[in-house]
Formats: C-alpha cells, sequence, structure tokens
C-alpha cells in the first residue's frame, strides 16, 4: 500500500506537469485570444497614424451564439432515448429529471452560456457537477412521551438527545427530552470552470483517457472553514500562503511596513486548493483505481477517497484528433482581425490625407500668418500667383478595397456563421423561389450544424449522462417535478439502466418548417389510427397524440404546453375509466353519426388550413420577388455612385453623388 508521503509526493508531481503544461501550451494562447476578443490595441501602433482595431473575433463568436444558444438553450436541452419498450417510461422519467436539475435546480441558461462561449473562445469549454450536501441541523422538544415513545423516536440514527427528563409523579413514567436532529439533504451543483483552473499533463488525449485532471482554484480560509476542514490545518496553510512569495512581500510593502496586498481580515487569506481526480494504486492490489484528492496549500491532502466517475464535461466546437483541446472560432479567424485592422487603419489614413491634404509654399512668397488661418473663406495674401498648392495625395487602389470584402468571405467560410447561415443574406433573396432560398441558407448552415452536432456528441452528451448519475445516486425519495407547466413524480429509484442520450439539433427557418410538417403528418395519422381502432389500438396511446400536440405547441413558441394539451397519471385514469364505460356505446347510431360530423368538420378545417398555408406561401414568395428587385435596384445605385466617387477622388474634386434612391 501507498503511504500518505507517496500519494502526496505522486500528486504533487502531476501539479507541476500540469501546470507547466498549461502554461506552456495554453496560458499565452488563452491571453491573446482574448485581448483579440476585447479590441485591444496590437503592439504595432503608430503616433499620429489611425490606431482603430476592428472586432472580427468577437463580432463571429456573438454572431455564433445566438444560432447555438437558440439550440441547446431549450427547456429539454437533452432526452433520453429508451434502448427496448420496456424502458420507454423509465427514459422520459430520466429526460425529466435531468432537465429539471438543469434548468430549475441550476441557472442553466447561465451555464450553458459559459459552456458555450468558452469553447468558442478558447477551444474548450468546461463544466463541473457534482453532489453538494446541504445537512440540515434543527433542535426539537417533546413531554409527556411515554418509555415506548421515547424508544421508538431515539431508533433514529439522525437524533442526539441533548436533555433529558422523567416525571415519575404519575403511575407511567412521562420523559421530556430535547434532542438536535440531523436531517440529510443535498443537490445537484452544475458550475462553469474557467479553462485556466483546469489542468491536464502533457499527452492527454480525451477526457475519457486521462490519467489525471486538476481543477486548481482559490479559496479564502472562511471558505475552508465552512467546508469543514481541519482549523488547524487552514489556519497553517493561511500562514503558509502570507509568508510564499518574499518578493511579493518587498515589492508591495508601503512606508509603515504594512503588506499593501494583505486582507483586511485573516479570515479572508486566499490559499491555493487543488482538487485532483488520479489513478493510482492506493490499496496495493496491482490495479490502479480512480481517486479524488483534495490538496490545500500544495503540501496538505485533506480528502482521499475512491471515486467513481470524473464529475467534468468538455466541449470543443472542433475537435482535434489525439488532443484534449480543440480548435475555437477565435482562432480561426484571429489573422482575419489583424489583417482586417491593418488595411483598415491605412484607409483611414488615406481619407484623414485626403481630407486634411498638405501644401507646398514659396519661402518668402506667402503670409504664413494667412496660410495657417484655415477659417472658411480666409485670404492668403502671396506675393504671385502660384505661390501656394496643394500637395498631391496617393489614393489607393482598388484592390484595397476589395480585399475588405475578401476577408470577409474568407471569414464567413472559416467559422460557418454568417448572414446566409442566417437567411439574411440579401445576395440569397435573389433565388425567388423558397426551394432556391432554403437551399441557400441551408449551404450556409453545414459548418453550423456541425460545430451543433460536435457538441451534442461530446460535452452535451456527456453532462447529461452525469446528471443522471448523481440524480440516481443520491437523490432519495419521490421528486416532485415541474415540466411543460405542470407537476410530475419521479422516483430516482424507478430509473433504472443503460439509454442512449439524443440532443436535439435544428437550425433554420427550413428545418423548423420541415419539422412542423412532419409532426402534423404524424398526428394527422395518429388520429386516423385512433379514430379507427380506438384507444386499445396498441399502436398509437392518448399520451402518445398528446404528447405530439405539445410538441407542435412548444414549435409555435409556446412555453407552457401543458397549459393547452394536458397529460399525467389522473388523466390517464380518467380517459381509461370513461373509455370502458362507453365501449358498449360505440357502435350505436348516434356515435357512428357524432363519428363521422366530426370526420367531415375535421377535413374541412384541414382543407381550410392547406388554402390558408398556400395563400400565405404566394404572399411571401411575392414579398422576395419585391425584395430582390430592390435590392437589384439599389445595388446598381451604389455601384454607379462608388464610379463617380472613384472618379472624383483621382481628380481631386470634392463631389457628392444624390442619386435618387429607389
Amino acid at each position: 500500500m501507498m503511504s500518505d508521503t507517496d500519494i502526496k509526493s505522486a500528486v504533487q508531481r502531476q501539479i507541476y506537469q500540469a501546470v507547466g503544461h498549461d502554461s506552456d501550451e495554453f496560458k499565452s494562447f488563452r491571453q491573446d485570444m482574448l485581448r483579440l476578443y476585447n479590441g485591444e490595441k496590437l503592439g504595432n501602433e503608430r503616433e499620429g497614424r489611425s490606431q482603430v482595431v476592428l472586432t472580427e473575433v468577437r463580432d463571429t463568436i456573438e454572431y455564433a451564439m445566438p444560432q447555438l444558444m437558440d439550440i441547446f438553450g431549450t427547456a429539454e436541452f437533452t432526452r433520453f432515448v429508451p434502448r427496448g419498450p420496456e424502458d420507454i417510461r423509465a427514459a422520459d422519467q430520466a429526460t425529466t429529471l435531468v432537465n429539471w436539475s438543469f434548468h430549475s435546480i441550476n441557472p442553466g441558461f447561465r451555464i450553458l452560456h459559459d459552456f458555450v462561449k468558452d469553447s468558442l473562445l478558447f477551444g474548450m469549454g468546461v463544466v463541473k457537477a457534482y453532489w453538494q450536501d446541504n445537512t440540515k441541523v434543527m433542535t426539537e422538544e417533546y413531554s409527556g412521551l411515554t418509555e415506548d415513545e421515547l424508544a421508538a423516536l431515539l431508533t433514529n440514527q439522525n437524533i442526539e438527545v441533548l436533555e433529558q427528563d422523567v416525571d415519575d409523579a404519575t403511575d407511567s413514567a412521562a420523559y421530556s427530552v430535547k434532542l438536535r436532529v440531523t436531517v440529510p439533504d443535498g443537490t445537484v451543483v452544475i458550475e462553469n470552470v474557467p479553462p485556466e483552473e483546469f489542468l491536464f499533463p502533457p499527452g492527454t488525449k480525451s477526457l475519457e483517457t486521462a490519467q489525471f485532471i486538476c481543477h486548481r482554484t482559490i479559496k479564502t480560509a472562511t471558505e475552508l472553514l465552512d467546508a469543514g476542514y481541519d482549523p488547524d490545518v487552514v489556519g497553517r496553510m493561511a500562514q503558509a500562503s502570507r509568508e510564499a512569495d518574499e518578493e511579493h512581500q518587498d515589492r508591495h510593502t508601503s512606508i509603515d511596513g504594512g503588506d499593501l496586498n494583505d486582507p483586511v481580515d485573516e479570515s479572508m487569506t486566499p490559499i491555493e486548493v487543488a482538487e485532483c481526480y488520479t489513478y493510482m494504486d492506493a490499496d496495493g492490489d496491482g490495479r490502479a483505481e480512480l481517486r479524488r484528492i483534495v490538496m490545500i496549500g500544495n503540501s496538505e491532502i485533506v480528502e482521499n477517497d475512491p471515486w467513481d466517475v470524473l464529475p467534468f464535461a468538455v466541449l470543443s466546437p472542433i475537435l482535434m484528433p489525439h488532443r484534449m483541446v480543440g480548435q475555437g472560432l477565435a482562432e480561426m479567424v484571429a489573422d482575419i482581425q489583424t489583417m482586417k485592422t491593418t488595411l483598415f487603419r491605412n484607409v483611414l489614413d488615406n481619407v484623414y490625407a485626403t481630407n486634411n491634404y498638405r501644401v507646398q509654399a514659396v519661402e518668402g512668397q506667402v503670409n504664413l500668418d494667412d496660410l495657417l488661418d484655415n477659417r472658411p473663406n480666409s485670404v492668403v495674401r502671396v506675393r504671385a500667383p502660384g505661390m501656394v498648392q496643394n500637395m498631391p495625395v496617393g489614393q489607393l487602389p482598388p484592390q484595397a478595397y476589395n480585399m475588405l470584402g475578401y476577408l470577409d468571405e474568407i471569414r464567413d467560410q472559416r467559422s460557418g456563421f454568417s448572414k446566409a447561415s442566417m437567411g439574411l443574406d440579401p445576395d440569397a433573396l435573389q433565388s425567388t423561389t423558397a426551394a432556391a432560398v432554403n437551399a441557400t441558407i441551408q449551404a450556409g448552415q453545414a459548418k453550423v450544424m456541425m460545430i451543433a452536432r460536435t457538441f451534442a456528441e461530446t460535452g452535451i452528451k456527456d453532462l447529461a449522462k452525469l446528471l443522471l448519475h448523481l440524480c440516481t445516486k443520491h437523490l432519495t425519495g419521490p421528486q416532485v417535478v415541474r415540466i411543460n407547466g405542470g407537476f410530475e413524480m419521479i422516483d430516482p429509484a424507478e430509473i433504472s439502466g443503460d439509454y442512449d442520450v439524443e440532443a436535439t439539433v435544428g437550425l433554420g427557418t427550413g428545418r423548423q418548417d420541415q419539422k412542423l410538417v412532419t409532426l402534423n403528418q404524424i398526428l394527422a395519422k395518429q388520429e386516423q389510427i385512433l379514430q379507427q381502432f380506438g384507444l386499445d389500438n396498441g399502436v398509437v396511446t392518448l399520451e402518445s397524440y398528446v404528447r405530439t400536440l405539445q410538441k407542435i405547441t412548444e414549435m409555435g413558441g409556446l412555453k407552457n404546453s401543458a397549459d393547452y394539451f394536458a397529460w399525467n397519471d389522473q388523466i390517464a385514469e380518467m380517459i381509461a375509466q370513461r373509455s370502458a364505460e362507453s365501449q358498449d356505446d360505440q357502435t350505436s347510431p348516434e356515435m357512428i353519426k357524432i363519428q363521422q360530423d366530426m370526420q367531415i368538420e375535421r377535413e374541412k378545417i384541414q382543407l381550410e388550413q392547406e388554402i390558408e398555408r398556400e395563400k400565405a406561401q404566394m404572399e411571401i414568395d411575392l414579398e422576395r420577388e419585391k425584395l430582390a428587385a430592390t435590392l437589384a435596384i439599389r445595388r446598381e445605385e451604389m455601384a454607379m455612385e462608388a464610379q463617380l466617387r472613384e472618379q472624383a477622388l483621382l481628380a481631386g474634386d470634392n463631389v457628392s453623388t444624390n442619386l435618387p434612391r429607389a
């Protein structure tokens, strides 16, 4: 068996390797990406020249965020799929439980937002999910208890007797007690992990094959005490933390000898905490097991326990084979930002030079005071004509302006997030048919779909499985879960087995329309089967019919679909009872007549809806043609304006073009 000293030495060595690996390969990269996102100066600025910085990195990321958040930021960010018919209900309950823990117990939208944004900016986003015990301690007092009642009360292991008294003045003794009751409680906690706090050694290919993962944070002495750590150990680590860096002390010492960065209260002293997950043979059986080891101050191990799963999920937009960290959108467009900034600075400098041109004057032949007076209509006194002339300013070639547009095309091709992917590109609207427009939009969404699929199959799926594991392991007893505007009772103990995880991925209006069409077709078939074969047909249940209606309602933008189509166990029992009672009446002439009338009315409504859809589509096509024509005219106007402006600039004249607008 490994001794405590051996374990400490092994963990310290692994932390050292992971910290060095992060500093060598990722730290400077993250800093560069953050500077580009914030639009900070490039470092090559010259005094008197343009210093503007374009924000291609930020624009690309912020353009991508709404599309990706629209996919996963819904009330059901993931779904469990049963492996067999017997697992359908359990898989639905697992889906409900996981989405409830993500959105209701935790701030799901904000967690997902930072998860995705870290991955786009740094190439890797990390979340951590774990169970946090929130044990409640209460004091209760009882009086007039019999001996049997007291004995039954004290059988609870979570009860501690603080005071006890007996009154034997009566025939039967009466007991009075004061108890401390400990109520076990807890919750699933999901938190974002900054990439700089997530450490792993060189050569780590993936989270699944990682031999060592460390979450290194800074906590105060008070936070460690609240977590239940030994006060003596925390005190030693706090003292060591304050005395660790002599250079820091010298640099930040005030005149009176005090440390300028010392915390006001020693209880707020920052202490480094390393939560490590490593494989080692601690018990000497010849097999390495996963262990969770918590070390504070890089010298004291305060926790050392066997563990079952890594509590992390990692997200990367573009996966790199055999590497933990993939590529982000920021890295893909970083050079585009530098090149566009350089070109745009040259354009601005040229415009400034053109608007604020220099002049040449013959020495001694010009009144310099008059020349320096820039008031409108001011007079410049010269001894002879031609003593003052404008100095020519070189004009940028048209290729410089074309290059700016070309760089935009490269950015869109690299990232996949552009106006075309959102269906907002005016050029795409020149295709006047709906099929052509949808084809253009879907072509622009190819890379977007790839990133979304990568998210769904990696980090999102891993997070869903981790949440289900935590819920089924720690939650005790049935849980009242709010879903679709209603409440459902779910017992985690009944959720057993292995399920597939499915993250719904769909983008754009075209795909949304296709889904709605498909769902309406499914709904029509379900209605046909229910009408022809009844509720006990073995193919379509009334519950599946209601779920389809709820899905259509949700895709229409209404969140609480249960407000429109409700379903629960009570409704199911009521429907079954009514069906049994009216089974004999289904063949009556009156019932047949009612069913026929309902069928006729339903077909009438469907026909009217089809007519309305065709009418709406015709109006959309007409508006699209009008917009395409307007855009074509406007494009020609802009080309003429640009040509006139270029001719004017070449001639040195200040000519404005005011062509009539279409």
